[in-house]
């Protein structure tokens, strides 16, 4: 029915004639995986510090255990205290590894010694990833009159507006629609001590660099920046720099730790063969399981979720023309298990927390390397391990 599939590590090495055929990104996704299949594990992480050593007060601690955190991931137990000290902080790590904790633990536990209405500013690309950070400040401050906001593009401005009217000591928020709410006066960000900028890298590539410089420049009581991006490099040094002031680096797992588990394959479509039946037959193989599949572009999402249901299967959708409830929606189905299938443009390739993922698909082989590996991410989060499929017309 379709091709037999050819897994990478077996050294199947196609010959650049022709590999790239159809393929509009041009990307060689079969030297790529080749690459990352050849990465050593790395040694595992021996945690220098538990919970109890951190200097926080007893009611974080609880909170921590209440949340079923057992030990610091390695990105919290370098950079807890280091924030803890007041440093400006560039953490560099991949997705899973615990970020979220590793800088609102130690925001938490400067509220408690001094709750500042307007302390803590987080800023990230998405929506969803906002949602989480917001989700996770309540769970860690639950009881202790700590309170937290979003704003994000595709909530009703009305809601925005009554949301700032109310004491908020950390808001989480997208960078339009701080800029719209700074603009028509409804917050100043002149008396924000923190800046935490989350996925700094899907920022850039977003092309949200103007928006998060004069959200920058207007914080002029800011004592604190934490920088946190999956991948760094020097052409970004000077917009770091400018953002910063002597930021002390720390890295955790890289991107090719996290696809070390992660088993990559690629799947020829032929011409005669039915891609909706291949799509099919593949999610067929992990019934009752996750699946994860990517499309490049909103059209596509929404033909290839249609196509699904048609045929039956459980699915929904994300992409970026969904309203934020919607969105909502469909990832809390997809994480009870309500569906099997959630189909998404690259909105959900980084930050989103969505355990249990069985398999990744790229309906189509992504535009370039760095989505690739974010994309895949998703099946291999938290030390589990995962599959990741690459069709290829």
């Amino acid at each position: 029915m379709y091709n037999k599939r050819r897994p990478i590590n077996r050294k199947y090495h196609p010959s650049g004639n022709g590999s790239n055929k159809n393929n509009k990104s041009g990307m060689d996704v079969h030297k790529f995986i080749s690459q990352h299949m050849m990465t050593v594990p790395p040694e595992p992480y021996e945690q220098v510090h538990g919970f109890d050593d951190f200097a926080i007060h007893d009611a974080l601690k609880r909170r921590i255990s209440d949340s079923r955190y057992l030990i610091p991931t390695e990105i919290q137990d370098k950079t807890i205290p280091q924030i803890l000290s007041g440093k400006d902080l560039i953490g560099i790590a991949g997705t899973g590894t615990g970020k979220t904790a590793a800088f609102l633990i130690p925001i938490i536990q400067r509220l408690i010694e001094k709750p500042e209405r307007n302390f803590a500013l987080v800023i990230v690309p998405t929506r969803e990833l906002a949602s989480q950070i917001l989700d996770e400040f309540r769970k860690l401050t639950s009881g202790l009159n700590l309170y937290a906001t979003a704003l994000i593009g595709g909530m009703d401005v009305g809601q925005s507006i009554k949301d700032l009217s109310r004491i908020n000591h950390l808001i989480v928020a997208t960078p339009g629609r701080l800029i719209d709410m700074t603009d028509r006066g409804h917050v100043s960000l002149d008396n924000f001590m923190i800046l935490v900028l989350d996925e700094f890298d899907r920022m850039l590539d977003m092309g949200f660099l103007p928006d998060v410089k004069k959200i920058n420049n207007q914080m002029r009581g800011k004592k604190q920046t934490l920088l946190f991006s999956a991948t760094m490099d020097e052409s970004q040094k000077v917009i770091v720099d400018s953002m910063t002031h002597s930021p002390i680096k720390v890295t955790a797992s890289s991107g090719k730790q996290l696809t070390h588990a992660i088993e990559q394959d690629v799947l020829y479509v032929g011409k005669d063969n039915n891609k909706s039946e291949v799509l099919n037959n593949l999610i067929s193989e992990y019934k009752h399981r996750k699946v994860l599949l990517f499309c490049e572009t909103k059209r596509k999402v929404i033909k290839v979720n249609n196509k699904l249901q048609q045929d039956n299967i459980q699915s929904d959708m994300i992409h970026g023309d969904k309203t934020q409830r919607s969105r909502e929606i469909a990832l809390k189905k997809f994480r009870k298990g309500q569906i099997q299938v959630l189909v998404a443009t690259n909105v959900v390739a980084r930050g989103i927390d969505i355990s249990n993922v069985s398999l990744v698909i790229n309906y189509e082989v992504p535009r370039n390397y760095i989505d690739y590996i974010h994309r895949i991410g998703r099946a291999g989060r938290a030390g589990k391990t995962g599959k990741a499929i690459t069709l290829i017309d």
